[in-house]
């Protein structure tokens, strides 16, 4: 069946603009680490990625190794862009990331400009692709110097071969120096993308002040912890779930008792506003405009369409805001009361 997008995709979205730059992302984005691999339902992940063009979000996050294997989450999404989305390209965010372990030998991952540009190279060529909209250094090399990956990235944009380039998983110190020699350079850096949600706060030390200074925008990965801050686990640990599944990310030991009572804590604060909750966990991340976009998982279209729904309440009181501070500072110990 021919795909047609929603005629009125764009109505509820909310769209922010990046930084100081003339661009604007989706405040919901959709990435593809997980569920849209060689090793996935391909009719379910077009599903998913059709459903949320059809509800307004234009941008849609890869990387070389995404998979399982690697490289067959962008294999995926050419086929879905070749099939259904060609018309739509203009309208699309497509973004791609080098730096982690995808081939073997000395050239497969970190941050030569060896590396990096074959990596584009390829990634380019499994999404049937002439350019991509953003281009990221997965992660910091401490082995190579930042003054050459950050020349490969002012490469890639003057070779036409993305638009914007950005950092992820970079600290507050090392992204200021990459800033600066973008900036000499006369590329500037579009995009940081941390991982960031209520269970880790670590950019909240210095990073988002960075970012702020410098005029450049972030979207958050795991906004909602790897599931944690989902309806999922409130009753423990389901046995077809990531963390049962021992995964290199996620398993049975980050479920702790007190991450538990945390967890049904904000699951009640949650319900009190109406929402899930994995919306209340979308929205806090998005609360204040300091965060661009936040980057959402699925597994089915559903998912997709309950996170969207977040944007339908995205203010918080400083009562909500205070107690949401109380129950993630709070510890067992604390919860306990004193034996008389």
């Amino acid at each position: 069946m021919v795909y047609l997008a929603s005629e009125d995709r764009y109505e509820g979205m909310k769209y922010n603009r990046c930084g100081r730059t003339g661009l604007k992302l989706p405040a919901i984005s959709l990435g593809l680490w997980h569920n849209f691999g060689g090793t996935s339902n391909a009719e379910n992940g077009r599903n998913m990625v059709t459903r949320a063009f059809d509800l307004g979000i234009t941008h849609f996050d890869l990387a070389n190794n995404y998979g399982p294997p690697p490289g067959s989450a962008e294999q995926f999404f050419g086929q879905v862009l070749a099939n259904d989305l060609k018309p739509y390209r203009d309208e699309l965010i497509i973004s791609t990331k080098a730096g982690y372990h995808m081939w073997p030998g000395p050239y497969g991952e970190w941050g030569s400009r060896k590396s990096l540009i074959s990596s584009l190279d390829q990634s380019l060529k499994r999404m049937g692709l002439d350019y991509v909209d953003i281009f990221y250094s997965h992660r910091f090399d401490p082995d190579t110097p930042l003054e050459e990956t950050m020349q490969a990235l002012d490469h890639i944009v003057r070779s036409g071969k993305a638009l914007y380039v950005g950092v992820s998983n970079y600290t507050a110190e090392k992204t200021a120096e990459a800033v600066r020699i973008l900036k000499d350079l006369g590329t500037p850096m579009l995009i940081h993308q941390p991982r960031y949600s209520m269970l880790d706060r670590w950019i909240e030390n210095g990073l988002q002040d960075v970012l702020e200074e410098n005029g450049i925008g972030s979207i958050a990965f795991c906004p909602l912890e790897q599931g944690m801050l989902t309806n999922k686990y409130l009753n423990g640990v389901p046995e077809d779930s990531r963390a049962a599944s021992a995964s290199v990310f996620l398993n049975e030991n980050n479920i702790t008792p007190e991450a538990l009572r945390k967890i049904r804590a904000l699951n009640q604060m949650a319900a009190a506003r109406g929402q899930s909750l994995a919306q209340f966990a979308l929205a806090w991340v998005l609360r204040g405009g300091r965060v661009t976009s936040a980057l959402i998982g699925a597994s089915r279209p559903s998912q997709i369409e309950e996170n969207v729904a977040a944007l339908n309440n995205l203010e918080f009181s400083s009562e909500e805001l205070e107690r949401i501070e109380s129950i993630l500072r709070s510890t067992d110990q604390e919860q306990k009361p004193v034996q008389q």
